[in-house]
């Protein structure tokens, strides 16, 4: 099992951060309890701290960052393919702006 490729940046946040690669298949420690990834991580991409339900309000640094758009299980990465974000009015990147 590998430790510290994760950090939570704030105490409110719902998900961490990975500070080291991590590939699919690894076991990390997440708040004491281990867990298997099942999906690489990349440096600076979230995983979900908690489950986290359709439409919960994902917090980084303490703030909203946006919603799930579907339901994200604990250790699962968090981003554009689950996440609207509250910057982009989708959470396409190629969303038009009024």
């Amino acid at each position: 099992m590998q430790g510290n490729q994760f950090i939570l940046l704030h105490p409110d946040d719902n998900v961490l951060v990975c500070r080291k690669f991590c590939a699919s298949g690894v076991a990390i420690e997440l708040d004491g309890e281990v867990i298997v990834l099942q999906e690489s991580i990349s440096v600076g991409h979230k995983i979900a701290r908690l489950d986290l339900p359709k439409d919960a309000t994902v917090y980084k640094h303490g703030a909203s960052i946006g919603m799930t758009t579907a339901r994200i299980r604990r250790g699962t990465q968090v981003h554009l393919s689950n996440l609207k974000s509250n910057y982009i009015r989708s959470h396409s990147r190629n969303s038009a702006f009024d």
